[in-house]
């Protein structure tokens, strides 16, 4: 397994990285929260093995990580409104819901006809999606504690393709709201709670 450091303002030469995504690989990434594991979003070999890596219930979908919100179009339905509130929110440490398009794998949903998508606002986790989406799922065995540090998790996960390491993270988990409800619903807190508070009152206001 290879392991790619990356310097103290998170720059580092992404290009293997996505080579291995595109072959069908496993990246351990970080994110603006957590490290993630990140295959390609539209490989299903790839989620599959995932899936197995993480031990993860096959009844529990996995969200998706996208390069910028102009990508969002092509993976979810947006409407205006609900796309100038997201566009406040992103890049940042949330999870939105919408309802998928037909290009989205159903492996990744589940049978469920929405899909979640995160744009991270870290540099790494957005280079890697430069060229196509890739998973967003937390680096972890379904139910286990995750770890702050690479060290940790291939421990307990054991090895992937490649893990890109930036040190110790203490994000936390990203908030999940679901965009397709009138109004939007937190479906759990975490990173950035207080934020979207402020912008889901002004909607009410």
């Amino acid at each position: 397994m290879k392991i790619i450091k990356i310097d103290k303002n998170l720059k580092g030469d992404l290009k293997a990285a996505r080579t291995i995504l595109k072959n069908g690989g496993i990246v351990l990434y970080p994110t603006d929260t957590l490290y993630g594991l990140g295959v390609n979003a539209f490989n299903e070999e790839a989620i599959k093995r995932l899936y197995r890596l993480k031990r993860r219930p096959p009844n529990k979908p996995i969200s998706i990580c996208l390069h910028d919100t102009k990508w969002i179009g092509k993976v979810a339905h947006l409407n205006p409104k609900v796309e100038r509130i997201i566009k406040k929110l992103l890049p940042g440490p949330f999870t939105i819901i919408l309802k998928k398009k037909d290009r989205v794998p159903q492996i990744l949903t589940r049978g469920s006809e929405k899909i979640g998508i995160r744009i991270p606002d870290n540099i790494i986790s957005r280079g890697l999606s430069k060229e196509l989406p890739i998973t967003s799922t937390s680096a972890n065995i379904s139910g286990m504690k995750t770890h702050d540090n690479i060290k940790d998790i291939i421990q307990q996960i054991g090895e992937v393709n490649l893990a890109i390491d930036a040190g110790p993270l203490k994000g936390g988990a990203s908030t999940v709201i679901d965009f397709t409800t009138n109004p939007p619903k937190i479906l759990r807190k975490g990173a950035g709670i207080e934020e979207i508070k402020r912008i889901m009152v002004g909607l009410r206001a």
